[in-house]
């Protein structure tokens, strides 16, 4: 009887019967800061939550990371160590007149002598107003804030919340913090999961780094009746696999397609293969990446490989004829490209380098010499005139100055010795020479 309780976690009422089965991952919640795993960076000694709680005193805090890394576990244990009472609210479900009762509550309990850790879920999903209404009550005292997002703070979260408060960053679990976890599991279960190592290794990974994840997995292969040991094949027939977490419009969105970018730029064609399947098997949208993949073209190889926008627009072309997923083998193909084509950002800066000159010049008209004239008026005031027509130069080369007169002739495009932009180069650099000849 003892054996089947410790197995299943049902625990005998006052009445003699059983209470419902607690899940797994309750039931192994830790009972004290030490028992977390991982989050070293933020609970380590010399960690700032290690700091604050062997210094006695907490500030209000965010903490900003994936689901499953122990968000709202920490904040619970913090209000143990510092005999804080504890207020759980999610964003989600509670608005205005949720929060008053709150905030009322909270300040019936001060005037008691007990101050209140208020642990708000989801709190970039409360609007500014919202969002506000926290700061009074923050800077008196009626509550201490821990705030719980997995979007960026600096783009969810007002800057008057965000001065009040420490941003903390929690990170997915490693495959050693999730053994770990394996392990804590196995001997709450009394038994081991039935699984090879590489069976063992890809459960692991399911997970994608979630720790309540993994233990509902572990939950499911425990309470399957096997013969031996599982292989990964075998796993996963029973186990499907989680779908990687992907927003396409928050942090993985932009994180990944900036990991891709870097990847290109940085002539690494298995890392950039790499971040386009990630993004593609998140459910991006393949339009958008094909726009992306020939922005690259044109902001990093530029003229050092005059044929690589050519191959992206070419793989946008066969992807929109295509579709998915045969179509998405052009993407590849052009990352591939790209990755390996010589790198130029010379004609991207030259560009912008114009840009701002431009703003900075104005309204200023280009120099009389090379207006036309087409009525006598304009031949009057000096239009055309001296104008010297370039093809009837010996060389093709007149050397006239074309920006507005009394403006500081700049360099704006400075081209590399790469690729074809080594031709480029050697171009400007010899006309370059003859205009300071002819000058």
């Amino acid at each position: 009887m003892a054996a089947d309780l410790f197995d299943t976690g049902a625990e005998p009422s006052a009445t003699g019967g059983r209470d419902a089965p607690r899940p797994l991952a309750d039931r192994l919640r830790p009972k004290s800061i030490r028992e977390v795993i991982g989050q070293a960076q933020v609970l380590g000694p010399d960690a700032p939550l290690g700091v604050m709680l062997a210094s006695g005193s907490l500030s209000s805090l965010i903490f900003w990371g994936p689901p499953g890394v122990g968000k709202t576990t920490i904040a619970r244990l913090l209000a143990d160590e510092t005999d804080l009472h504890f207020i759980q609210i999610s964003a989600i479900f509670s608005g205005v007149p949720e929060l008053k009762k709150v905030f009322e509550a909270a300040r019936h309990r001060r005037a008691n002598g007990q101050s209140t850790l208020l642990f708000v879920d989801e709190i970039h999903r409360f609007n500014k107003a919202q969002q506000d209404g926290f700061l009074p009550h923050m800077e008196d005292g009626t509550i201490l804030l821990v705030g719980a997002t997995t979007e960026n703070p600096s783009f969810e979260l007002n800057a008057a919340l965000l001065s009040r408060s420490q941003v903390l960053v929690l990170t997915r679990l490693g495959l050693g913090d999730l053994e770990r976890l394996a392990q804590r599991a196995e001997k709450e279960l009394g038994r081991a999961l039935p699984l090879d190592g590489a069976a063992r290794e890809t459960l692991l990974e399911m997970a994608d780094g979630d720790g309540r994840a993994l233990l509902n997995l572990i939950e499911q292969v425990a309470a399957w009746k096997v013969e031996g040991k599982l292989d990964p094949q075998a796993l996963g027939t029973r186990l499907m696999r989680r779908a990687a977490k992907y927003d396409k419009s928050g942090d993985e969105h932009y994180n990944l397609i900036s990991a891709l970018h870097k990847s290109v730029r940085g002539s690494d064609p298995d890392a950039a293969l790499y971040w386009l399947a990630r993004m593609l098997t998140g459910g991006e949208d393949p339009r958008y990446l094909a726009r992306r993949i020939t922005r690259m073209a044109v902001e990093d190889i530029g003229l050092a490989d005059t044929q690589a926008h050519r191959v992206c627009l070419d793989a946008w072309e066969t992807y929109e004829r295509l579709g998915s997923p045969e179509g998405e083998l052009a993407l590849g193909q052009a990352v591939i490209y790209l990755a390996l084509a010589p790198k130029s950002n010379a004609g991207y800066a030259g560009f912008k380098a114009a840009m701002r000159e431009a703003k900075k010049t104005g309204s200023e008209p280009p120099p009389k010499h090379i207006l036309n004239a087409p009525t006598k008026l304009m031949k009057d005031e000096g239009y055309g005139a001296g104008y010297a027509y370039d093809h009837d130069a010996e060389d093709g080369f007149s050397g006239q100055n074309y920006f507005p007169d009394g403006m500081k002739r700049p360099v704006l495009y400075q081209p590399v010795e790469r690729g074809f932009e080594r031709e480029l180069k050697k171009r400007s650099d010899y006309f370059a020479k003859l205009r300071l000849r002819r000058n």
